[in-house]
């Protein structure tokens, strides 16, 4: 297995696994969303954790991808 192949499958299972994280952000969100009230909430718990490793996935992702890029070269 090559270096190559190695990247592309971890850019494979990192962008699956970050897809998921967005759509249980997403459903998390409900019709509270959608309406734009005066109000500040937090993230906290469960929310906070996946905002976070929403994040976290997207570093690795980008950097993943940078390598990718050089290595293909």
């Amino acid at each position: 297995m090559d270096l190559t192949d190695f990247l592309a499958l971890a850019m494979i299972l990192i962008s699956v696994s970050l897809i998921a994280i967005i759509l249980l952000q997403v459903k998390g969100e409900g019709i509270g969303g959608l309406q734009s009230g005066s109000f500040v909430r937090t993230r906290r718990g469960l929310e906070k954790t996946l905002f976070q490793m929403t994040i976290v996935l997207v570093i690795i992702f980008l950097t993943v991808a940078a390598v990718s890029v050089v290595a293909s070269r």
